[in-house]
């Protein structure tokens, strides 16, 4: 067949990064370019076989299973540009986790009519990894603590503890005016939603879901509030609608933030949102020790606070 490339039988030893995915996943990630539906057909059909036995598209992968993929054609395709090299701060690494200090401005993945990001990144900058997944998520202009798994039993039990709350997470921001003293607790159901123009957007709604934000006073800056931000729960935009509901917008924030506000503070140096995720604090599921991270605050963002005073 004309423009079509054949791969040859391949086999496949499930290592402990891999384990506990389920083979139709496991699949779709090893053989990029094939079509899904044509994955769903050769293990339907029985041409996968794992310890030389036939599964289904539901089984879970176990270290040390022996995966046959059978020969498919991929069409022959331009290769995708590849992410240009970069310098990611790493501040923590293990034979499970790594803790990177994302800058601002940089996308944690690919999409949206973003064609690489902070993942696609890492796995050109490791080809011999074979698991690398993001264990959370953070704004493109957030900067700071940035988890990745290098195992899948890690990625999950990771979710568990932020599905249960046994993550404490921190973050420092800025915001204009006078907070109040004392430690605020910010209760409020959060709903998603497109705009006329498509962009994605959260806001206050009773029909949304549940969200907690644990907000305390860092330091005055001169007219501003830098202010310590614990996530109880981590819902999209949370800390930003939070506090745009409050009235105290997020200094430099281009969806929630007070747009004429903005346009003054960049004259002033802060071409950003000041947002940044600082600290992070989990009980490792390898060896069930005590994790404590922390980030600094970007030096142009310290610039920044240091001029207001």
């Amino acid at each position: 067949m004309k423009g079509l490339s054949k791969v040859s039988v391949k086999q496949v030893e499930i290592g402990s990064e891999t384990a506990g995915q389920r083979v139709d996943n496991f699949l779709l990630r090893e053989c990029k370019g094939v079509p899904k539906s044509h994955i769903y057909r050769i293990l339907r059909s029985g041409e996968v076989r794992v310890n030389s036995g036939r599964v289904d598209a539901t089984y879970k992968l176990a270290e040390g299973d022996r995966v046959r993929i059978p020969p498919l054609r991929l069409g022959a395709k331009a290769a995708p540009p590849k992410p240009p090299a970069f310098d990611l701060p790493l501040l923590y690494e293990d034979e499970g986790l790594i803790a990177a200090n994302k800058p601002a401005g940089m996308a944690v993945h690919g999409g949206s009519g973003i064609s690489y990001g902070v993942i696609e990144q890492l796995r050109l900058a490791r080809p011999q990894a074979k698991f690398l997944e993001l264990v959370h998520r953070l704004d493109r202009d957030t900067s700071g603590l940035l988890l990745l798994a290098k195992k899948r039993s890690v990625l999950t039990a990771m979710h568990e503890l932020i599905r249960t709350g046994q993550m404490d997470k921190r973050y420092l921001v800025l915001v204009h005016g006078k907070w109040p003293a004392g430690k605020q607790h910010v209760k409020l159901k959060l709903q998603r939603y497109v705009t006329g123009a498509g962009a994605r957007r959260v806001s206050v709604d009773d029909e949304g879901r549940e969200s907690h934000t644990v907000f305390e006073l860092e330091r005055e800056c001169g007219g501003y509030s830098l202010l310590q931000a614990q996530l109880k729960t981590g819902r999209t935009h949370q800390i930003r609608v939070h506090l745009a509901h409050l009235g105290f917008p997020i200094a430099g924030d281009d969806k929630y933030g007070d747009f004429e506000l903005n346009k003054r503070l960049a004259k002033q140096g802060l071409k950003r949102m000041f947002l940044h995720a600082w600290k992070l604090a989990f009980v490792h599921p390898l060896d069930a020790e005590k994790v404590k991270l922390a980030a600094p605050l970007p030096q142009e963002l310290e610039n920044f606070i240091s001029a207001l005073k």
